[in-house]
């Protein structure tokens, strides 16, 4: 999930879905209501103890923070390089993890109606203009750093939204990754406090839509997939590469995703 959040048109909640921990992951959070904070302060610490273990699933928060954690660390240098150096290459690889991420967000709706189809076609719109739209030039204050990391987190859980991409809009993409880098802890801290903020409220609408309307989300979703495709399409097209060397990282990217898919399945 880290991989895929740090890269723009990937989503981390489309990886989750795929290794199978989605519902559990947005469940866990959304399960969250800081209760075990009243205990404590009373200076309960035995009743506090229990509730925390009650309502945080440390099984699940422990190995996937430090995983998206030694991922954002390791990757982010990277990612930088091959998007400055091999722009063409880099984004024929995302698109082809988007297309393979759509696939499987869609052989998981079951049966496709016209209801659900409209519903895609609006995704698809939506985002294709969304995509379109030019980064905005915003400055670099902490109070703009605690905005982004509030909207950017809610996409990062959504399968098929890219928050690293709503980054990248929002003219924050680059600095965070620089951010990164510099080991710039205030400005790491700040965005992440405010990621926080916005996981812990959106999980409870995301939970809310995929109980009452899982079919309808999904196909939502994949609407948004295929209208993101306009960007890494963009970035090929106006960077000199190879077309073949483009098609066949599309083609190997697209074959991860669905390997991923089957052995995560089959598990």
């Amino acid at each position: 999930m880290g991989s895929a959040d740090i890269v723009p048109g990937v989503s981390g909640g489309t990886i989750a879905l795929i290794t199978g921990i989605y519902e559990r992951l947005i469940y866990a959070i959304s399960r969250i209501r800081f209760s075990f904070l009243k205990p404590l302060l009373k200076g309960n610490l035995s009743d506090f103890k229990e509730r925390l273990i009650e309502e945080i699933d440390f099984e699940l928060f422990i190995p996937l923070a430090l995983g998206i954690g030694i991922a954002f660390i390791t990757l982010a240098k990277v990612i930088s390089y091959l998007l400055d150096t091999q722009t063409a290459y880099t984004f024929s690889f995302f698109l082809g993890l988007i297309l393979a991420s759509a696939y499987i967000l869609y052989t998981k709706l079951g049966k496709f109606n016209l209801r659900l189809l409209i519903i895609t076609l609006i995704g698809i719109i939506l985002s294709y203009v969304f995509v379109g739209l030019n980064p905005i030039a915003t400055n670099h204050s902490l109070i703009v750093i605690f905005i982004s990391g509030l909207i950017a987190i809610c996409a990062m859980i959504l399968p098929g939204i890219s928050g690293s991409f709503l980054l990248l809009l929002l003219g924050q993409y680059q600095y965070m990754l620089n951010a990164l880098n510099s080991r710039n802890l205030i400005e790491i801290f700040v965005f992440c406090i405010g990621a926080a903020i916005g996981i812990l409220g959106f999980s409870k609408l995301l939970n809310y839509l995929l109980e009452r309307y899982e079919s309808s989300t999904m196909a939502f979703l994949i609407g948004i997939m295929v209208g993101t495709l306009r960007l890494p399409i963009n970035q090929i097209t106006t960077n000199n590469g190879s077309w073949f060397i483009c098609i066949l990282l599309a083609l190997i990217a697209f074959a991860i995703i669905i390997a991923l898919e089957k052995k995560f399945k089959k598990e």
